[in-house]
């Protein structure tokens, strides 16, 4: 099963987490609806509960949410440049790619998108991560496992850092349709504590000492 954003995209400005600390790192978060608390009470997404884990932490950390239902790759690349200038972040999580194979877009197209965007990223001084999914079965198996390749692909070539699966104890588990909201494609709320903790590992590092 694959969480995907809705067929049509809504505008939405970033939001910040909780308040930037002068001289802290910041983290921009550019997603779909996994990241954009689809179908969620406000404050309850991965997003949202990592802010929330950086200062229980005591981490001067500060997170924006710039994701976006229905956003493709291709969304992403035109909205990078001006949230790299606004924001200024340390750190950019890449979390698209699902609605490009919604739609049946060229892989090809997905990866140059991504490339496109982590290049930009690392350019403006951020490390980045890129965050990895899966495809269920029904798209074809040499499709399914092409586009869950291109996530290491590229982060091997751009030495960005990989959530290998986003979706890791929530879409591969059994009974796994009990963690979706009824549309069946986007988690409900109790399995967001599971994302975050597929996120945390390769994220942390990159914070440093806080």
């Amino acid at each position: 099963m694959l969480a995907v954003a809705a067929a049509a995209a809504w505008a939405a400005p970033a939001s910040a987490q909780g308040p930037r600390r002068p001289g802290s790192p910041l983290i921009l978060v550019v997603g779909d609806s996994l990241s954009a608390e689809y179908g969620l009470a406000r404050g309850s997404g991965w997003v949202a509960l990592l802010a929330a884990r950086l200062q229980q932490q005591k981490i001067a950390a500060s997170v924006v949410n710039a994701s976006i239902s229905g956003d493709t790759t291709s969304g992403g690349r035109t909205r990078l440049p001006a949230l790299l200038k606004q924001h200024r972040p340390d750190i950019v999580v890449l979390e698209l790619g699902a609605n490009d194979a919604l739609r049946g877009l060229p892989l090809l197209m997905t990866y140059d998108n991504l490339d496109a965007m982590t290049k930009a990223a690392q350019a403006a001084g951020a490390k980045v991560v890129i965050t990895g999914m899966q495809l269920p079965p029904n798209y074809g198996r040499k499709y399914g496992e092409e586009f869950a390749a291109l996530f290491a692909t590229l982060a091997k070539a751009r030495g960005a850092a990989l959530v290998p699966f986003l979706l890791k104890g929530v879409a591969d588990v059994p009974q796994a349709e009990s963690l979706f909201q009824r549309d069946g494609i986007h988690p409900i709320a109790a399995a967001h504590p599971t994302i975050l903790a597929n996120v945390w590992p390769v994220l942390q590092p990159l914070l440093g000492k806080g």
